[in-house]
């Protein structure tokens, strides 16, 4: 008969609660930062994944599934539909398939926002590496108990 050990470290958790926020923070800043420095949506991805394994290791199965509210599956779909549809564009203007196409917006607030295919399809790796990462532990957590 096996029993079960609750191991869970309150300097571990409390300290989880302060840094998830900011590891999600970073992991956009690697996402948006990605396409002209080192970064994007596959590291930054990764980032937002472990942030959220850290949140299962420091308390929880439950506590970090609830952090997404969606099974990490979708995610992964929409992720990949994001990185399919940032390729058609190029086709409407006459350019070739995945052709870069930039866009600026000018906002009164905020001043000038540059849009991009890349920028899109950065975003659906990175929702789409999220997905990834997430439903392998989830799985692998759901297997154990």
């Amino acid at each position: 008969m096996s029993r079960q050990f609750n191991m869970r470290s309150l300097i571990l958790s409390t300290g989880t609660t302060i840094i998830l926020p900011l590891l999600l923070l970073f992991s956009l800043f690697l996402l948006l930062r990605g396409h002209d420095e080192p970064g994007g949506g596959f590291i930054g991805g990764l980032v937002a994944a472990a942030a959220i394994a850290l949140k299962l290791f420091a308390d929880d199965y439950p506590s970090a599934k609830s952090l997404l509210r969606v099974h990490p599956l979708q995610i992964v779909g929409v992720g990949l539909a994001i990185a399919a549809l940032s390729s058609l564009p190029s086709l409407f203007v006459g350019d070739n398939f995945f052709t870069a196409q930039w866009w600026s917006l000018d906002i009164p607030i905020f001043g000038t926002l540059k849009l991009s295919t890349p920028l899109f399809f950065d975003i659906g790796v990175f929702l789409g590496v999220i997905g990834t990462v997430l439903t392998a532990i989830f799985t692998l957590v759901e297997v154990e108990h």
